[in-house]
């Protein structure tokens, strides 16, 4: 700290020393405003959380209640999940043509390539860095969540 306070001595004179001292004195001044303002808000927000939070929670239980399997139990939450199980399983012959046709018109664009419009080009070109922003988030979560590599 005492090398940028002769470095603005030397560059500006006293007056330049001065002012990177009080610039350092109310940046920690503003920080610690800025801290005590948002531990603040966060009391505020967990307080009306506290006190509206049962309310919400009643209220989309009230609104989802066909939803709800009464009495909850081992076995009906065993029965749903094989219910769901062997309903994507049964939607796989429609996902599976919905593919194909994808794919065929994937192969008729591209025997039509010379005919290709720069929009969609520039869709397909936004396509494939989605696909791939979404493949690198995939490798990030499963690495642990580190950009550098894999936990040993």
């Amino acid at each position: 700290m005492e090398d940028k306070t002769n470095d603005a001595l030397k560059k500006y004179g006293p007056a330049g020393a001065g002012l990177c001292k009080d610039f350092r004195r109310n940046f920690g001044e503003l920080m610690a405003s800025k801290i005590t303002q948002l531990q603040s808000q966060a009391c505020q927000a967990s307080k009306f959380v506290a006190k509206h939070g049962t309310a919400y929670y009643k209220q989309l239980l009230e609104q989802n209640k066909q939803y709800i399997v009464e009495p909850p139990s081992v076995e009906k939450c065993n029965e749903l999940s094989k219910q769901l199980l062997y309903t994507r399983l049964a939607s796989i012959p429609g996902r599976y043509e919905a593919f194909l046709k994808e794919l065929d018109s994937v192969k008729q664009m591209w025997k039509n390539r010379k005919e290709l419009k720069v929009e969609d080009a520039g869709i397909a070109a936004l396509f494939g860095l989605e696909c791939f922003a979404w493949y690198c988030a995939g490798e990030i979560v499963g690495r642990g969540f580190t950009f550098t590599g894999y936990y040993p």
